[in-house]
């Protein structure tokens, strides 16, 4: 059995490293932080969600083809009448700037392979296959330079029109042929060579390899070297990681992110039915995402479906230019901001800031009229409404500043924004402050995370942590002695340390052996149960897996019972059926005595998750592609019953792999650093990255790695 990083991903891993982006145009792209997305299509737009007469309502409009099933060469028919008279590309670059959006991303081809720019590749094309006889991607991108927008282009690496692409699939995640990857790399050269300055370039779908990726990756960066990458070229190869549709995350994201937003969840693509209802509410929708995104530090991407005859569904366009007109008066709060400084939540709005300005987003008033910043510190010259200019009072307390809005404010139809201004900047406390009184342990468990999104594809992706980090804040002055602890499956990795003002890169190899004090032959374990399959990702899990009962079907009422496996001996390699987008979970139940730990081997084929009495220790998927990977998890027993919960995902294999092993050497390691000297009072950071990772977004993979730091005596 392989370990994740074998001989020869250390060798990949060496001789390729990321490029980066100009760190000029990294900020550009980064400071707009609201873009337009179009998706529109010669054939798709023009049906409008509807066939044969009737209203396709399975799946995305977008995807029509698929979910009529509709046969190629019928679908083909349909581009002989795309000729609309009301797409102005000057038109659609005004209403962006009116929108208050900085860029423009246009779908050049989606999943149907249909071209909407002139391509060589294939007469499939918006110029050779309509009557229209136009480059939709070259007006577009010609208006944008004129208007002073950016333009970003859609790629679809899944082509249901070329022949040697794998066919149509449930799930979108189809692996890339050789010569399907050579096809897709000569549209990206038109693309990039074609169009003027290219500010991002937004992969979707489809499952590349490794090299595939990484050769996409080459030759965007060798056309365009400030192109920026999305993260659905797989295999963690963007430049700047992608949400999921609709999403809005509520964590801290550590690179460059972007969340792409549809009008409607059901529908990206134009839908002729679609309900579109509550104007003032979807107005509120859309700006309390863009508000949010912008907090956390992310873009937000928002998308129109432009009917066939080329036009912006009122709709659509209404709502953009009333985010426009907010925009107009606020826009300093959103465009160019840092991310939320506080590490709390605030239940009246959101939070974003400059380095001399905090800007506070009121989306509903607050109770009492006063608004509390904890622990802000600084000398506020003016704190006032930023649309009216309003004067507000602040005032300084033990707790932070309260801010005092108007009299007879309040937020009723529009947010409102309150820009506190400062004379030499600002202070607030740190995230995740551990008082330290002698001993202190620092680990995943108390750790502040910064994430990012790591997968193959979009279908076995999951949320990455890529550095934890701690601030430790002492009583009285201490001299602590750093002790690094980790287990075989963190042996062999290189960490970036940061300790106060110093950083270090540590190699986590060739120190001390520590046998834990784990009586193995005090343990019971009972046999190995299954349930599954069923159909997944690889993150997350189809129902509670806390004090799961055995007995009862899992998950839920309908779901499967558990099945008692017996002959699964322990440390044995088993095999299971396997299935596309699948999982199966394993239980088993673990008698201890005491509290204390134990280390367990984990052989998986793919993606794997670990559970302990309900609890996640572990994610991780096999981006490599091995026939297996082995893992090394520290699980803390407590005294009685435990159950450990392993969830094994499939996407590739044609068959699962596992084993579960717990008569393993009982050994952990341990290295001991200098000594490092505290201050009583003094903000001391603490923090843990991998050093030189495969890419940005890996993840740590260091579930047993701690510092603990210990009184010098």
């Amino acid at each position: 059995m392989k370990r994740f990083f074998s001989v020869a991903t250390a060798m990949l891993i060496a001789v390729f490293s990321l490029a980066q982006i100009d760190s000029a145009e990294l900020h550009k792209w980064r400071s707009q932080k609201y873009s337009m997305f179009i998706h529109f299509g010669a054939i798709y737009s023009q049906l409008g969600g509807v066939w044969d007469g009737h209203p396709v309502s399975r799946g995305l409009s977008e995807q029509i083809q698929a979910h009529a099933g509709i046969y190629s060469d019928t679908y083909a028919e349909v581009a002989k009448t795309f000729n609309p008279p009301r797409w102005n590309p000057d038109s659609i670059a005004l209403l962006a700037k009116e929108a208050g959006m900085r860029s423009i991303v246009i779908t050049s081809k989606h999943h149907d392979g249909f071209a909407m720019f002139n391509t060589k590749t294939t007469d499939f094309n918006v110029v050779d296959a309509t009557p229209y006889h136009k480059d939709v991607l070259k007006g577009l991108s010609d208006a944008c330079s004129r208007h002073g927008l950016r333009f970003g282009i859609y790629f679809s690496l899944i082509d249901w029109h070329f022949p040697q692409a794998m066919p149509i699939s449930s799930h979108n995640s189809d692996r890339i042929t050789p010569e399907h990857h050579e096809y897709n790399k000569q549209q990206i050269t038109e693309l990039l060579t074609n169009y003027g300055a290219v500010s991002e370039l937004w992969f979707d779908m489809g499952s590349m390899s490794v090299e595939q990726s990484r050769e996409m990756r080459e030759l965007v960066h060798h056309l365009q070297p400030n192109c920026m990458i999305g993260s659905r070229i797989g295999n963690d190869m963007g430049d700047f990681t992608v949400m999921g549709d609709n999403q809005e995350p509520d964590y801290i994201i550590g690179v460059p992110w972007q969340s792409p937003a549809s009008f409607f969840d059901e529908t990206w693509g134009y839908r002729s039915w679609q309900k579109r209802e509550d104007e003032e509410g979807k107005v509120k929708e859309k700006l309390t995402s863009l508000i949010r995104v912008a907090s956390r530090g992310g873009n937000f991407l928002l998308n129109i479906g432009p009917r066939g005859d080329g036009s912006v569904v009122e709709y659509e366009r209404d709502v953009l230019l009333k985010i426009g007109n907010w925009l107009k008066k606020n826009g300093e709060a959103i465009y160019n901001t840092q991310p939320d400084p506080f590490h709390v939540a605030f239940n009246w709005g959101s939070v974003t800031s400059t380095s001399d300005k905090i800007y506070l987003h009121l989306m509903q008033t607050p109770s009492d009229g006063v608004i509390l910043l904890p622990g802000l510190k600084g000398v506020i010259k003016k704190a006032y409404v930023l649309s009216d200019q309003t004067t507000c009072e602040t005032v300084k307390n033990a707790q932070g500043v309260q801010v005092k809005l108007p009299s007879g404010f309040a937020v009723n139809n529009e947010f409102k924004v309150i820009a506190l201004q400062f004379a030499d900047g600002f202070t607030v406390p740190p995230a995740n402050i551990i008082p330290v009184k002698g001993n202190v342990l620092l680990n995943t468990d108390n750790a502040f995370k910064y994430f990012s999104n790591s997968g193959i594809d979009y279908n076995t992706r999951y949320t990455s942590t890529i550095k934890e980090a701690f601030t430790l804040l002492p009583e009285k002055k201490e001299t602590l002695i750093p002790y690094l602890n980790y287990s075989p499956e963190e042996k062999g990795k290189s960490i970036v340390l940061t300790l106060g003002n110093n950083s270090q890169v540590i190699a986590l190899d060739n120190d001390s052996p520590v046998s834990l004090n784990t009586e193995v032959a005090s343990l019971k374990t009972g046999p190995v149960y299954l349930n599954g399959p069923m159909y997944s990702g690889l993150d997350g899990v189809h129902a509670s897996v806390e004090n799961i009962n055995i007995d009862k079907p899992w998950p839920g009422q309908n779901g499967q019972v558990w099945q008692a496996h017996p002959e699964w001996k322990n440390g044995s390699i088993n095999m299971l059926p396997a299935g596309m987008m699948t999982a199966y979970y394993l239980l088993q139940e673990i008698e201890s005595p005491k509290e204390q730990q134990l280390l367990v081997k984990l052989v998986s084929g793919d993606g794997i998750m670990v559970f302990l009495n309900g609890k996640k220790r572990f994610i991780q998927n096999n981006p490599f592609k091995k026939d297996s990977v082995t893992h090394y998890i520290l699980l803390s027993l407590k005294q009685g019953k435990n159950q450990l919960v392993v969830k094994l995902f499939n996407h590739f294999q044609k068959q699962v792999f596992f084993a579960i092993d717990t008569h393993i050497p009982q050994v952990v390691y341990q290295k001991q650093l200098p000594p490092v000297q505290l201050n009583k009072n003094i903000y001391y950071p603490v923090s843990w990255s991998l050093n030189e990772p495969f890419t940005p977004h890996q993840d740590l993979d260091l579930p047993d790695f701690s510092l603990e730091l210990k009184a010098k005596r």
